[in-house]
């Protein structure tokens, strides 16, 4: 293979037309010129200058060598330039993907306040739920993703940052008879339907496992993954659920949000890029974003009130 620091001394003689004006021209000696000449053409097994009166001009190999080298040299400097934009925040691209919840809350702003100091670099966004995202994390298909996970069930494989605690509520019609109560346990629910996600989504297995940690096996009624159609079946009455804090933006007139006692379910929300050297250079500064984000909506989230 052709070594570029001697392609770069080719060319430097030939426009030079001598060693010495060469050698001047790199800040190298004549005789570490005519060596490094003399190995390039030892590889190519031609020869590439003739030495003339004046000095040397190139031979019919040299002249195409060096047309060449001018253009492979072009190319490396367009590289080197690109990579340092890219390195620099100024360019590149950064593929994120969010669950729904998070993607509707925190990205938006997070996209907003990184587009505003670094317009050069691009961003793409998908959707999907966690146990869809993170293998295409963890296989460098994505840079980043916002994911969700419950105590007991940790996302593994990636490398993440921990952004807040989203607890989840009772959603209950806002007639039904324990909207009014002071104090709800999940035990009180045993004996009601359900609406709750896929069954084998996370927020469905931790539902359950909450549930039977109650005492009791839920009576899934329905299933939904929006949840606002979650909200809109426990309005109609057909059954109570658990919603996350971020799922609850926007809460419904006919339905009463209510925290369970003791505690609430928690999942935790997380940011997740692959593990080791292969994010993007942007992803740092997007977690950065992120965190901040994150920050400022556990600091001004409204209070969720426990009766309609």
């Amino acid at each position: 293979m052709l070594n570029v620091g001697r392609l770069r001394i080719l060319i430097e003689v030939a426009e030079q037309g001598s060693f010495s004006a060469a050698a001047d021209a790199l800040s190298y000696t004549q005789s570490a010129v005519s060596q490094q000449i003399a190995t390039l053409e030892a590889e190519t097994g031609m020869t590439m200058l003739e030495r003339h009166a004046r000095g040397v001009r190139l031979t019919g190999a040299g002249e195409v060598l060096v047309e060449h080298a001018k253009g492979i040299l072009a190319r490396l400097e367009t590289a080197e330039t690109e990579l340092a934009e890219i390195a620099g925040l100024r360019a590149g691209r950064l593929r994120m993907a969010s669950f729904p919840t998070a993607g509707a809350t925190l990205m938006p702003l997070a996209i907003a306040t990184f587009r505003a100091s670094h317009p050069g670099v691009e961003l793409t966004l998908s959707e999907g739920e966690p146990e869809e995202i993170a293998p295409r994390v963890a296989a460098g298909e994505l840079d980043l993703a916002l994911l969700f996970e419950f105590a007991g069930a940790p996302i593994e494989r990636l490398a993440r940052v921990e952004l807040l605690e989203d607890p989840m509520y009772l959603a209950l019609p806002s007639r039904h008879p324990l909207a009014s109560s002071e104090t709800l346990k999940l035990a009180d629910l045993h004996d009601q339907a359900w609406v709750q996600t896929s069954r084998h989504s996370p927020c469905a297995k931790h539902v359950v496992r909450c549930c039977h940690a109650a005492g009791f096996e839920p009576n899934v009624a329905f299933e939904s993954d929006d949840y606002q159609t979650v909200q809109g079946l426990v309005a109609a009455g057909v059954g109570v659920a658990l919603i996350p804090e971020l799922a609850l933006s926007v809460v419904r007139e006919d339905i009463s949000i209510r925290a369970l006692s003791p505690g609430p379910p928690v999942r935790r929300v997380i940011a997740a890029t692959p593990a080791g050297a292969r994010s993007s250079p942007a992803a740092p500064a997007m977690l950065a974003v992120l965190s901040d984000v994150a920050a400022r909506y556990t600091q001004t989230k409204h209070e969720l009130p426990a009766h309609p």
